[in-house]
C-alpha cells in the first residue's frame, strides 16, 4: 500500500493486493515540482528515522507496518531528511578564513614579484656593465692654424695642426701630412691643449636621479652644462649614488650620451656617527641610513670590497668630517688604515676629505693617496706636515672656489688656505684641478683658476693640474695628459692664450674627446 509523505511516497506492495497499491503509488507519488493534490492537506511531519512508520491519520488506507528502511531509489530526499548542512556555521568560518588566507596569500606573492621586478629594473639594470669598454670615434679629423701646448713643460707651437685618425692622435706640427677626406676644423688662431681633467665631481643633484631611464637630450644638455663646455674629458666623481653615476657612464662609454670619461668612488665612507651636518640638513633620512658608516676595521674593509664590486674605481674617506659648525670628527685610525689597504691590494687610489690638522693626520698615517680639499680649517697645518706628504707622494686638490662659494669670502678665512695651496706646491707636492661640482651648484670655473692664480701658480703650473698631474696620478699617461701622436685624441680647444690671460683657461671654443666632438660652441 502506498504512505503519502510531503514530497514523498513510500509503497508497500502485498503480494495479494497488487491493483491497489499500484493505484495508491500512482496517486501520491507526484513529483516535486507538480502541485500537491488539494486533498492532501496534512501538515509535512519530521522523519524519526525509525523503522515503524505511521501514516498520519486519515491517510487512506492508513495501517501501522512493520518493514526494512524504506528504499529510496528514484525517489528525492526531502531536504529534512539531510543532516545538518555540512558547512554549519563553524566549517563556512572555517572556508571564510581559509579563502582569505588564499587571497592574502597570493597578494603577498604578487606584491614580492612586482618589488622584485622593480627593484631589478632600478638597480640591477641599470649597473649591469661596470667598466665598459673604451670606444673611440672612426674618421679623420685635423685641427689647423691652431697654438699648441703639446705639453705644460714644452714650449708651444705657434701654428700647427693636429691629425685624428680613428679616435688618436695621429700627427702633430707645423704642417703634417693631412689625410684625404679629413674634416678641417679650422681653429682660427684658438690653443689646443690636452683634454682637461676635473679630479673632483659629484652627479648627487636630483637632475642626475634615474640616469639610465632619462632621455639622452636632456642628459646632453647637463653633461654640457656642468662638464664637457668647460673643456673636461675626463673626471672623478668622489661620492655618489653607483646606480646614478655607473649608468650614466655606461650610456656615455656606448656612444648614447656626449660625455666625459668617469672614475668614480661610489658612495663615500665616513666615520661612525660621523656624517657632515650639510649632508644630514639636505639629504633625507633613509638615504643616510644608507651611508656607509663603518664601525670596525673589518666592515670598513668588507664596504670597500663591495663598492669596488659594483663598480668604483677610487675609494673617498671622511678622514674628518664636520659633524657640526666649528666640530670635526676624524675617522678611527685603525678603520681608516683598513679601507685603505684593502683599497690598495685592489690596485686603487684613495682620496681623502681631511677638513683640519687631525683629519689630515689620519690620512698621512693610513696611506691615502689624494687630499680631496686643501684643509680649511688650518690650525695646525704646517711646512712639516706638508713634507711628511710630499715625501709619501700625495697629492692634493685645492677646491679654491668651493671654499669662497659655500662658505665665505672673507679673506681671514680664504688667505690661509691659498697659503697652504701655495706652500705645498713650492715643496715640489703634487697639485690636481678640481672643483666640487655638484656639491656646488656654479659650475664655471674662471674663479677657481682666479683663485689658483692668487696661490702664486703659473698658467703652466695651472695646465699640468689639468693634464699631465691627474693622468700620471691615475696611472694613464701613455693614453691622456699630452698632444702626442699614439695616444687618445682627448683636446680642449680654447678661444685665447692662458699663458696670456688665465681667464682663457674658462673661454672653451670645443671639447674632442677620443676623437668625438662632445662640446662645440
Amino acid at each position: 500500500m502506498a504512505l503519502g509523505y510531503g514530497d514523498f511516497v513510500f509503497c508497500d506492495i502485498e503480494s495479494n493486493s497488487l491493483e491497489p497499491a499500484q493505484d495508491l503509488c500512482s496517486k501520491a507519488n507526484w513529483s516535486s515540482s507538480e502541485s500537491k493534490p488539494s486533498e492532501n492537506k496534512h501538515p509535512k511531519r519530521p522523519f524519526t528515522g525509525s523503522s515503524r512508520f505511521t501514516p498520519h491519520p486519515g491517510d487512506a488506507g492508513s495501517v501501522q507496518h512493520e518493514s526494512q528502511s524504506p528504499p529510496t531509489s528514484g525517489l528525492r530526499e526531502p531536504p529534512h531528511k539531510l543532516p545538518r548542512n555540512a558547512l554549519g556555521p563553524e566549517s563556512k568560518s572555517e572556508a571564510r578564513m581559509r579563502r582569505w588566507f588564499i587571497w592574502l596569500a597570493r597578494t603577498v606573492a604578487m606584491f614580492a614579484v612586482i618589488v622584485a621586478i622593480a627593484a631589478w629594473l632600478l638597480i640591477a639594470w641599470p649597473m649591469r656593465v661596470t667598466h665598459p669598454a673604451l670606444k673611440l670615434a672612426s674618421g679623420t679629423l685635423a685641427i689647423q692654424h691652431a697654438r699648441i701646448y703639446t705639453s705644460p713643460t714644452a714650449a708651444p707651437i705657434l701654428d700647427g695642426t693636429v691629425v685624428i685618425v680613428d679616435g688618436r692622435i695621429s700627427a702633430v706640427g707645423p704642417s703634417p701630412e693631412i689625410p684625404a677626406g679629413a674634416i678641417m676644423l679650422n681653429c682660427d688662431h684658438c690653443v689646443v691643449t690636452a683634454g682637461f681633467w676635473n679630479a673632483h665631481v659629484h652627479f648627487t643633484e636630483p637632475k642626475w636621479s634615474m640616469a639610465n631611464w632619462q632621455s639622452a637630450q636632456k642628459l646632453d644638455a647637463q653633461l654640457a652644462d656642468m662638464l664637457t663646455s668647460r673643456g673636461f674629458t675626463t673626471v672623478v666623481d668622489t661620492g655618489s649614488n653607483p646606480i646614478d653615476t655607473i649608468a650614466l657612464r655606461r650610456r656615455i662609454e656606448s656612444g648614447e650620451l656626449r660625455g666625459p670619461f668617469i672614475y668614480t668612488a661610489g658612495p663615500a665612507l665616513y666615520p661612525p656617527h660621523g656624517i657632515p651636518f650639510y649632508i644630514r640638513d639636505s639629504a633625507p633620512s633613509w638615504l643616510q641610513f644608507l651611508m656607509p658608516q663603518p664601525g670596525t676595521p673589518k666592515a670598513a674593509s668588507d664596504d670597500v670590497e663591495r663598492d669596488i664590486r659594483r663598480g668604483s674605481d677610487i675609494t673617498k674617506l671622511f678622514t674628518g668630517s664636520w659633524v657640526a659648525h666649528g666640530t670635526v670628527l676624524p675617522m678611527p685610525l685603525d678603520l681608516a688604515k683598513a679601507a685603505v689597504d684593502r683599497t690598495h691590494l685592489n690596485g686603487r687610489l684613495v682620496f681623502s676629505h681631511p677638513s683640519n690638522l687631525a683629519g689630515t693626520q689620519v690620512a698621512i698615517q693610513s696611506g691615502a693617496d689624494v687630499l680631496a680639499h686643501a684643509p680649511d680649517s688650518t690650525a695646525g697645518i704646517d711646512r712639516t706636515l706638508f713634507s711628511t706628504m710630499v715625501h709619501q707622494n700625495m697629492a692634493m686638490i685645492p677646491t679654491l672656489k668651493m671654499f669662497a662659494t659655500t662658505v665665505t669670502k672673507d679673506p681671514g678665512y680664504l688667505d690661509p688656505i691659498y697659503a697652504e695651496v701655495h706652500q705645498f706646491h713650492s715643496l715640489g707636492g703634487q697639485l690636481i684641478f678640481g672643483t666640487d661640482v655638484g656639491y656646488m651648484h656654479d659650475y664655471t670655473t674662471g674663479d677657481e683658476f682666479d683663485a689658483l692664480g692668487h696661490c702664486g701658480l703659473t698658467p703652466m703650473d695651472i695646465l699640468a693640474m689639468l693634464t699631465t698631474a691627474p693622468a700620471s696620478r691615475f696611472g694613464v699617461s701613455q693614453m691622456k695628459g699630452t698632444v702626442t701622436p699614439g695616444k687618445l685624441a682627448d683636446l680642449t680647444i680654447l678661444d685665447g692664450d692662458p699663458a696670456e690671460d688665465l681667464a682663457a683657461f674658462s673661454r672653451v671654443r670645443m671639447t674632442i674627446r677620443s676623437g668625438k666632438v662632445i662640446y662645440q660652441r
